[in-house]
């Protein structure tokens, strides 16, 4: 299948309640929630969508060329669409919190979250990413983040020329206005459209999660705002819009310049 462009990009919101420790259950409960609406350009499921946040098993390891890699492939062949979403992974001796892109002609992109969550011992599990990851698909520029990137704005920050970031998440109920107002932020200081898939319910830690999975246009305002139910939504997306904004608008050409400076593990 040719990558051709669109103008509208149609992307289908699957807000949903995950199981503990259960990868073919998710797969299984995952399918059926994006059956609900067909025929969209992109599918965005939640981070770590196969085990839950930390619920991988270090006996049952996800892999590059494992089954649920192998599934995203066949769901996006079957939809001819792209599946995003985020999975606890092995990758040689490096386990990694990893957000894939998998597109209907077998294209799979990743990026390794960079920003690791101490607070919840996520640090003491994984390594985290050193390098941006830009995807073009359908004729937009999509850059990949990882819930707990979105509370730095440096690395979030669009110098790469993407169209529309994209933040998977499990995060918490306890601070989902944060999660809220951060997404608005992005979306104006990038001048791009921002969409943050959280997923609902609790999880095997007895972490809560209400849902609120949001989009917003490149000027802040609300495309769409979930509740705290399972649900899938539909949200388009316009290229046009968002190239005349800029041109109207060209508040990135004054932004500093800088350079980030990527540690490396110790």
């Amino acid at each position: 299948m040719t990558n051709t462009g669109t103008d509208i990009l149609e992307v289908a919101l699957v807000q949903a309640r995950l199981h503990w420790q259960d990868p073919a259950a998710n797969k299984t409960h995952l399918a059926g929630l994006m059956d609900r609406q067909p025929g969209c350009d992109l599918y965005l499921l939640p981070e770590t969508f196969s085990t839950g946040f930390l619920g991988d098993r270090p006996d049952q390891p996800e892999t590059m060329d494992g089954a649920t890699v192998a599934w995203m492939l066949e769901q996006a062949r079957e939809r001819s669409a792209a599946i995003a979403g985020s999975l606890a992974m092995l990758d040689g001796q490096r386990r990694v919190n990893r957000f894939l892109f998998v597109t209907a002609d077998g294209v799979l992109a990743h990026y390794d979250k960079r920003h690791l969550f101490e607070f919840g011992g996520e640090d003491e599990r994984y390594q985290r990413g050193h390098a941006h990851t830009v995807v073009e698909w359908r004729g937009w520029r999509i850059d990949l983040q990882v819930c707990y990137d979105l509370r730095f704005p440096v690395w979030c920050r669009n110098t790469r020329g993407f169209d529309l970031q994209i933040f998977v998440a499990n995060w918490p109920a306890p601070r989902v206005e944060a999660w809220s107002a951060l997404l608005k932020a992005r979306a104006i200081e990038n001048q791009s459209y921002v969409v943050g898939i959280n997923r609902t319910g609790s999880d095997g830690n007895d972490i809560q999660y209400s849902g609120r999975t949001s989009a917003f246009d490149p000027m802040g305002e609300i495309l769409k705002a979930m509740g705290d139910e399972e649900d899938v939504s539909v949200i388009n997306m316009d290229i046009n819009k968002l190239h005349q904004l800029r041109e109207t608008f060209p508040f990135l050409r004054d932004a500093d310049d800088f350079t980030l400076s990527l540690n490396p593990e110790p």
